[in-house]
């Protein structure tokens, strides 16, 4: 019988267990994603958390009962589904996660061929419209097997990164009990670094807390073991590890804004007058970068599906977003949480500065707020109210995503949550961190105003 799911979102599917996702609904996900996709061949994968492998043979089942064959690849991070989908040349991938969800949620991830994402304008709708359906697709001859793609993914990762020109770092890793352990453990035989490992076991029960280091209450035993252990820097991943945040030699966290603008700097030695694809929340940082090293930056629209279209549409070698999303055209143009830190490292490594170095001067030169989430009654309306009090006043305002209002010294970007009422400010300034701070007073101001 028809049922309503409301666990669609626009990127992905995540719901409370068991009223928004339960094993009945990711059949019915399973077996429409299969009549979507018209496939033969599609990959499941599944993280660490305690419904993920009931969901998994769930999803396998209804992908079974229309014919397809399943391509198991186990427990892993998304990326690594990503990969598979290339690597076996499947039709498409369904990861099981909830990422950085609550411990009662989980979710799935869906890509079609070649790793290019479905989201809610490019199928997710589709597939939803044909689970809510009381009809089921029927097509004998699917079969699910383990397949193993691990070797191969790890010697993937490895190319990133020229191992003869790594010096021995000691890094705290912090999986947060989710899955980026198994990759380091992959990546750790080849390389001649000295890991410092926290919460490093996936473990679906959370003991040490939510994987979410975006939060600042979960980066403080990455801190505290960055300094005990006087390690060159951290690392910390979400619970299907395609986000990585980096910590600094002094334990500082490390905005994603930074980040980007430090990796386009990287692959653009190798492959100049290449095209970095950026997104509009915060960009003079990573603009200057790019223009000073002869690569062409390109902006989109925030948001992993909008991103990798862009980056497909004028080739860029790399995409980044203050979010800790790193995209990589070597990687299906698909998202990474291992590559952007072996490049880290590499850097760090070949130019004798610590990370601190490497990125100070940028956050001197570009001191931005970081995000700031504000719950609003109206958030169409505070965009609105925001417009109106500085689009005069501003030399350019652009709506690529939200508004972006620029000014001589100064600029920032208003937008809005696409899943709740919430606006989110980011504010940055030239050179000028007093006036940063000042003009995000400013600006709240009036966002908060009645």
């Amino acid at each position: 019988m028809p049922i309503k799911i409301e666990s669609f979102k626009a990127y992905d599917i995540r719901g409370q267990i068991p009223n928004q996702l339960n094993p009945d609904i990711c059949y019915r996900i399973g077996n429409a994603t299969a009549e979507f996709l018209s496939g033969k061949r599609i990959v499941i994968g599944r993280d660490m958390r305690l419904s993920s492998a009931e969901f998994a043979d769930a999803v396998a089942e209804g992908l079974v009962d229309a014919g397809v064959d399943v391509l198991d690849i186990g427990l892993c991070g998304t990326e690594m589904v990503y990969f598979a989908v290339k690597h076996l040349e499947a039709d498409g991938g369904i990861m099981i996660t909830a990422s950085h969800n609550p411990a009662d949620y989980n979710g799935l991830k869906l890509v079609r061929e070649q790793a290019r994402p479905i989201s809610a304008d490019t199928g997710l709708a589709d597939i939803r419209r044909l689970a809510e359906g009381d009809e089921r697709v029927s097509d004998a001859g699917g079969e699910r097997v383990a397949v193993d793609v691990f070797d191969a993914y790890i010697e993937h990762m490895l190319g990133y990164t020229d191992i003869d020109k790594l010096r021995p770092l000691k890094l705290v890793v912090n999986a947060g009990n989710g899955c980026a352990g198994i990759a380091v453990d992959g990546l750790e035989k080849h390389l001649p670094f000295e890991f410092i490992k926290l919460h490093h076991e996936p473990d679906g029960t959370f003991p040490n807390g939510i994987p979410n280091p975006l939060l600042p209450e979960n980066r403080q035993s990455t801190i505290d073991a960055v300094l005990e252990h006087g390690a060159d820097f951290g690392i910390a991943w979400d619970g299907d590890f395609d986000r990585c945040f980096l910590f600094d030699e002094q334990g500082g966290f490390i905005e994603g804004y930074y980040i980007v603008g430090l990796l386009a700097e990287s692959l653009l030695q190798s492959n100049p007058g290449a095209k970095i694809v950026h997104d509009p929340r915060l960009t003079w940082n990573t603009l200057d970068i790019v223009e000073q090293a002869g690569g062409v930056p390109v902006q989109s629209k925030s948001g992993h599906s909008f991103i990798k279209e862009k980056m497909r549409t004028v080739d860029a070698i790399y995409g980044g977003e203050m979010s800790a999303h790193h995209y990589f055209r070597d990687f299906s143009y698909a998202d990474s949480g291992m590559i952007p830190w072996l490049l880290v490292a590499e850097m760090v490594s070949a130019s004798g500065k610590t990370l601190s170095e490497l990125v100070g001067e940028r956050q001197a030169l570009y001191p931005a707020s970081g995000e700031i989430n504000r719950k609003v009654a109206d958030a169409k309306a505070t965009l609105a109210k925001l417009k109106v009090e500085f689009g005069d006043k501003a030399n350019a305002v652009d709506d690529t995503d939200g508004y972006s209002f620029e000014f001589d010294d100064w600029r920032f970007n208003i937008r809005m949550s696409n899943t709740e009422p919430v606006v989110r400010l980011n504010v940055e300034s030239r050179g000028n961190a007093d006036l940063m701070r000042k003009m995000t007073d400013q600006v709240l101001t009036v966002l908060e105003s009645d």
